[in-house]
């Protein structure tokens, strides 16, 4: 998700890239539903040539299937945007939402507490499902260590 900006800056192409290499290395599936070029183009690449897994798919399919959602920077306006995606509050599940913050990229998205969805989400419950890491490895750790909030409070 995200990074679909076809002028996205060099080090977001090269982000995209070894998310890529990285995801295929795991043997994780990546399902999108856009075919446009920039950071996530470039994941999609390094993922096949690495020989993984990727899938074009309708977004109500990618809804239903998603486990988490890894975003890339660039292509995204605002965390607004980003929040009202679709992805978030996708049914009962509550996925993690890792951003990939390559060159602080999210970090004045963040930083907007005027923004509506940033107030409700990031403020209430939901805010642990936020996770912010420049590394893409490190987001991808801890995305699988990743419990829901109401995980969290049945375990304490």
């Amino acid at each position: 998700m995200g990074g679909t900006d076809p002028q996205a800056r060099e080090e977001f192409l090269v982000a995209g890239a070894a998310a890529g290499r990285l995801l295929a290395s795991e043997g994780i599936t990546v399902l999108y539903d856009s075919s446009s070029p920039g950071p996530l183009a470039e994941l999609v690449a390094a993922l096949q040539t690495a020989h993984g897994m990727a899938l074009q798919v309708s977004s109500e399919l990618l809804h239903e299937r998603t486990e988490g959602v890894f975003v890339l920077p660039g292509g995204r306006e605002s965390l607004e945007e980003l929040l009202e995606s679709g992805l978030v509050g996708a049914g009962e599940r509550e996925p993690a939402l890792g951003l990939l913050n390559t060159s602080d990229y999210f970090n004045e998205l963040l930083k907007h507490s005027g923004d509506g969805v940033l107030e409700r989400f990031v403020r209430e419950t939901q805010r642990g499902r936020l996770i912010v890491q420049r590394d893409p490895g490190e987001l991808l750790q801890a995305m699988g260590e990743y419990l829901p909030p109401e995980t969290r409070r049945q375990q304490s």
